[in-house]
């Protein structure tokens, strides 16, 4: 497995069209700090139904896609809590990000792991800030098919409490260096971020990564632009079995990895977002 030690200063500003993850240590819950919004959501739509490329048949002939993975750890010294996580966490964590994307016919393989000694960037970097600009340009790898995951503390700045935050896959093309999921170190398998430390945070991000909103956006008139997902008034939080926030839609997906319950309640993604993943990788990543 390839590695590198990185000891790396670098500014850059890049706009970010991501969907941060945020982890609220006094009342326990995982919010949103940014969404986007209904107008961004329409001009992507709008773009993807213009430009769909139909994809590979998910019959049992297909085998599964394979995804190369960049793995950067960022770290403040080299202790656990300083962002030094090892490789057993790293294997541990793309065995559950495989298992929950099994059903979708993708295989995501480590092909590198950097890790890099910056303070700097492991406690402020966050969307849209110098930091994390500075770190995706010093450290991406690979091409639009490849998931760059980088592990950092979000301790302060915009970042501050963060769970993860993603970009989505149309916006590759104006921004490639930006392109990846920033994810919270202790949100691996085995970290400290309870009940967020089974894995399924890289699970979620990776989720907007292969074009995936959140089962709750647009709220109870359903616009996650899939059908499948019974539309969801706010994010379920815990694991609230019976929820039901829409009248008449079904009971709120709170199974769904894409919804913001704790990581032992989350199991699945339908058929439908299996289908759209799909197609906005094809479209977008040239994965098929």
């Amino acid at each position: 497995m390839f590695r590198s030690i990185i000891f790396a200063t670098f500014v850059a500003i890049s706009a970010v069209v991501a969907s941060p993850t945020v982890f609220n240590s006094t009342v326990g819950q995982r919010t949103c700090g940014t969404q986007p919004t209904d107008a961004e959501v329409a001009r992507m739509e709008a773009h993807f139904a213009a430009n769909e490329v139909t994809p590979k048949s998910d019959g049992a002939d297909h085998a599964p896609s394979e995804v190369p993975v960049y793995f950067h750890v960022i770290y403040a010294d080299t202790t656990l809590n300083g962002g030094y996580i090892p490789d057993s966490q790293i294997t541990h964590q793309m065995r559950v990000l495989n298992t929950a994307y099994s059903n979708a016919l993708l295989n995501w393989k480590v092909v590198g792991i950097t890790r890099t000694l910056n303070a700097d960037w492991f406690n402020n970097a966050g969307p849209g800030n110098s930091q994390q600009s500075a770190m995706k340009v010093a450290l991406r790898q690979g091409g639009p098919n490849a998931l760059n995951v980088y592990t950092v503390g979000f301790k302060s700045g915009s970042g501050s409490g963060l769970l993860g935050y993603a970009t989505f896959p149309s916006s590759y093309s104006s921004n490639s260096k930006d392109d990846g999921v920033v994810i919270r170190y202790s949100s691996l398998p085995g970290g400290t971020a309870a009940p967020y430390n089974l894995g399924h945070t890289l699970t979620h991000e990776a989720g907007h990564w292969v074009g995936l909103y959140h089962t709750f956006q647009g709220g109870c008139s359903g616009g996650d632009s899939v059908a499948d997902t019974p539309p969801e008034a706010s994010p379920a939080y815990g694991c609230p079995t019976g929820r039901d926030t829409c009248r008449d839609s079904g009971v709120d997906p709170i199974h769904n990895f894409m919804d913001y319950t704790d990581d032992s309640c989350m199991n699945e993604f339908t058929a439908g977002q299996v289908t759209r993943l799909r197609s906005q990788i094809a479209t977008y990543r040239g994965i098929s």
